[in-house]
């Protein structure tokens, strides 16, 4: 019997575990569409929403799906509480790939911040040259604050742009090398780096040049998320599934965790 794994995904790590689980499963990853040109997956996808918790549980009654992933972003909340819920309601079990955050060590002047509200706040009322690495859809909030320069790298273009009167805009994709960084960083004479806490080494390189050329970072932490079982790893939630077998996630041995 062929098991149909969902994987939600949106990062690095989904698309690897998708590679992965393809030659053990029938795989479908989710995308949620907002990345407009994103990179080509090695196996069928979906793009776009669910219509919340009841969309998804029908879709995985539907699809008579086995095992749900959520692989999504550190900081898609609401994503990851749509998926834990459509799971109970649908009966499938759930499993969670959760990338370790980042730790501040010797040299960081990081300051910790609950919400890109908060970031703003925590620039101050001086004018300052702030490099913004949240991603599109969290920029706005800077609209708030136009006393400032800002460098504001996506993967796609920023629209509308900030009502701000000034501000640079870089379209990127990551990895990002330290070197790299850290020149971007002289460049525009950045004195706040803006960033979520994503974890991973993909973009810790602007972590990593601000540590050394002593630019303060405003640190988005991440949001609370569903306790459901997970692993930190692509290859540690692949061996979960090659050890027991997406049998054992049903039922309560779900409930227990692995």
């Amino acid at each position: 019997m062929t098991h149909r794994i969902l994987i939600l995904g949106g990062t690095t790590e989904a698309r690897q575990l998708a590679g992965k689980l393809a030659a053990r499963a029938s795989v479908t990853l989710s995308l949620a569409g907002r990345t407009e040109s994103p990179v080509a997956q090695g196996v069928p996808v979906r793009s776009g929403g669910f219509g919340g918790a009841d969309g998804l549980a029908a879709y995985l009654r539907e699809t008579r799906t086995d095992l749900l992933i959520d692989a999504t972003h550190p900081y898609a909340a609401r994503i990851s509480a749509n998926a834990a819920q459509a799971a109970r309601m649908a009966g499938v079990p759930i499993l969670a790939l959760r990338r370790p955050g980042w730790e501040p060590v010797e040299g960081d002047r990081w300051t910790d911040v609950d919400t890109v509200d908060d970031a703003v706040q925590a620039l101050g009322a001086a004018p300052r040259r702030v490099f913004l690495a949240l991603g599109r859809q969290e920029v706005g909030a800077f609209d708030a604050a136009p006393q400032h320069h800002y460098l504001i790298r996506s993967v796609d273009p920023v629209e509308p742009k900030l009502a701000v009167p000034d501000a640079t805009y870089l379209l990127a994709r990551g990895p990002f090398r330290e070197d790299d960084e850290r020149a971007l960083l002289e460049t525009h004479r950045i004195e706040f780096v803006v960033s979520k806490n994503s974890g991973g080494g993909a973009t810790y390189g602007k972590i990593a040049a601000a540590r050394v050329l002593r630019v303060n970072v405003v640190m988005v932490q991440r949001p609370d998320l569903p306790d459901v079982p997970s692993a930190e790893t692509v290859e540690v939630l692949a061996a979960l599934v090659d050890k027991f077998g997406i049998d054992h996630f049903v039922g309560p041995a779900a409930e227990r965790g692995v």
